[in-house]
């Protein structure tokens, strides 16, 4: 059972998400709060394995939230769900730790598939803000591959995880084993002096390393 915590100030939209993710087999909602005023103590109180974020509410908003749960928890998964595809919200959500940005016109039964994915180890987007995403990292200023050193191999990894692979998915399409994939990601962490998957898939576009 994937336990969901919803964060979303629009009471039609918070509460027709709440019942169609709460009566779908396999997940359950624990609780959908207008804002983030309390997010710590509600993050901690209801221990989710995926939060939904909106942006865009009143007191605190969904970047602050964020902030404030990777202050306290670096595995929940947060995935922002939003009408924002700006590319100032997209990054400030990528360099707080989100793992995932997606549309709030994404289709019901994709967002299920998302929040499993997320589960996974995937980090989804929605395609158009990939796209976006992509985009706006290629325009920034770029820095070598040798700067960091990554293997051959660890280039491969990443490249997997930007793409939103799980680390079973990795291990498949390199025909490795899962702890060779723990192993290549955490001195991909070490060589980007990163500490999550998000920072490093940031840092991969920023920096251009792929």
């Amino acid at each position: 059972m994937i336990r969901v915590l919803i964060y979303e100030d629009n009471a039609q939209f918070r509460e027709g998400l709440t019942m169609f993710i709460d009566g779908s087999i396999g997940f359950s909602v624990l609780a959908a709060y207008k804002n983030c005023d309390n997010i710590k103590e509600e993050v901690q109180k209801w221990k989710p394995n995926v939060i939904l974020m909106d942006i865009n509410m009143p007191g605190t908003d969904g970047l602050e939230g964020l902030r404030q749960i990777r202050e306290i928890n670096t595995e929940t998964k947060v995935l922002m769900l939003t009408v924002f595809d700006d590319n100032k919200n997209v990054f400030e959500a990528l360099r707080n730790g989100a793992d995932g940005y997606l549309l709030k016109k994404t289709p019901p039964a994709k967002l299920l598939e998302y929040i499993q994915d997320a589960t996974e180890g995937g980090a989804p987007m929605t395609s158009s803000i990939a796209a976006q995403v992509l985009k706006m990292f290629k325009a920034t200023a770029q820095t070598k591959h040798h700067e960091y050193d990554l293997s051959e191999r660890e280039r491969q990894v990443l490249h997997l995880l930007v793409e939103g692979y799980s680390y079973k998915m990795i291990a498949n399409d390199l025909f490795i084993a899962i702890d060779t994939v723990r192993s290549h990601i955490k001195k991909i962490y070490e060589k980007l002096h990163v500490n999550s998957k998000s920072e490093a898939v940031a840092k991969a576009f920023k920096d251009r390393l792929l």
